[in-house]
């Protein structure tokens, strides 16, 4: 019974890309910023050879690891979560998402406004801590809702759960997803809840992601189009908008993701368990909070010894990232960086494959190892890395 553990370490780069200019970054490595602090550990990812990967000079190499590794390039033109996602899965975007540096077209917020029967406040790019704190008391003495965006494709709305319920957001939410569409398919819409008291507001464990459908089928639908298992955990449900997703939960944080992958290996299922494990990037990439991202990052390494004493034979492991998000450069934005690649099971032998054209091989590897034809713009590594 084959099966594949893929972890996202969401925003976990490893180095700045070569075009990274091209989308407003410079001097950006997320896993080098973290590794500076002292909280910082990855001893029993170092033994599978993260220090291995090209360019990862700053961490010890193993003369000895025991997975195969690569430096993936994403060669879509976009740094956020779909669009990352999606080339894991075998899709690669030629062109952006689209942004709103200058906010939303007045025609999208009137619709949006008529539909939901509230005002809108803010819409423009906006820190998530800080438009909650700038705009939050407004908020609730008028009940209008606070729109925002970033240097992604996000349609963020922000409400406190006393004067709009979870579930009334979400509908919200899904309102805006219809109205954003054409040319103003954003790749996200995200519902982020909020409560407390003025000014100490705190955003909740409540986010939810409403993603634009990807536009052509990806590895999650051919492997469920194949009675293959497609256990989602964490917002990969979100981020693919439910096609491909056979079993899912939604988690609230790292350690709630880690647990369920833990769950998942002593599930009887052949296919696909995706995790995302998004504190990475929205409790501490984005708040530029290097240490603790490195807590975070410390933290998995540890499972992660655990996770590996309970796979079975023929389970395969994954771990990757879908953008970077560098806690300590100029922005709070996503960064433009190679991703990390690990594969680790029985079967894997230990191997460097080099930087990688495509976050896509990945889509092709993991269809080839579960024995699914899938036609995507990726590279299987199977027979590079199989015993």
């Amino acid at each position: 019974m084959k099966r594949v553990f893929l972890f996202v370490l969401d925003s976990c780069g490893i180095g700045e890309m070569p075009d990274c200019a091209d989308f407003g970054d410079k001097d950006c490595n997320t896993l080098k910023r973290i590794s500076d602090s002292r909280f910082f550990s990855a001893e029993n990812i170092c033994k599978l050879g993260l220090g291995n990967i090209d360019g990862v000079d700053y961490l010890p190499e193993n003369d000895a690891p025991l997975a195969a590794v690569a430096r993936m390039t994403e060669k879509s033109k976009g740094k956020d979560t779909t669009i990352g996602h999606w080339e894991i899965a075998g899709i690669v975007s030629a062109s952006p998402l689209p942004t709103y540096p200058d906010g939303f077209p007045q025609e999208i917020l009137d619709e949006f406004s008529k539909q939901t029967g509230r005002g809108v406040l803010c819409n423009k790019p906006y820190s998530g801590t800080d438009v909650i704190r700038d705009y939050g008391k407004a908020h609730v003495e008028t009940g209008d809702l606070i729109v925002y965006t970033s240097a992604d494709s996000v349609f963020q709305i922000a409400a406190h759960e006393a004067v709009v319920p979870p579930e009334t957001l979400y509908e919200y939410c899904r309102i805006a997803r219809k109205i954003l569409c054409g040319k103003n398919a954003v790749g996200r819409v995200i519902a982020r809840p909020f409560d407390g008291e003025y000014p100490d507001f705190k955003r909740t464990a409540n986010r939810h992601d409403f993603s634009l459908e990807p536009p052509k089928p990806t590895l999650l639908d051919a492997l469920k189009e194949n009675s293959k298992t497609v256990y989602a955990v964490g917002k990969i449900s979100d981020i693919f908008a439910g096609k491909g997703v056979t079993d899912c939960i939604f988690t609230h944080s790292n350690e709630e993701g880690m647990n369920e992958a833990l769950k998942a290996l002593g599930k009887d299922f052949e296919g696909l368990c995706f995790i995302n494990l998004v504190d990475y990037d929205m409790l501490y990439g984005h708040r530029q909070d290097v240490d603790g991202y490195a807590k975070a990052f410390a933290d998995f390494d540890k499972w992660l010894a655990d996770f590996i004493k309970e796979m079975k034979p023929d389970d395969v492991l994954m771990i990757t990232a879908d953008h970077g998000c560098d806690p300590g450069d100029s922005h709070t934005d996503h960064t433009r960086e190679y991703t990390p690649l690990i594969i680790y099971g029985k079967n894997i032998k230990l191997a460097n494959l080099g930087t990688r054209d495509t976050f896509a091989d990945i889509a092709a590897t993991v269809a080839d190892y579960l024995g699914v034809e899938f036609d995507c713009d990726g590279k299987s590594l199977l027979n590079e890395i199989l015993k």
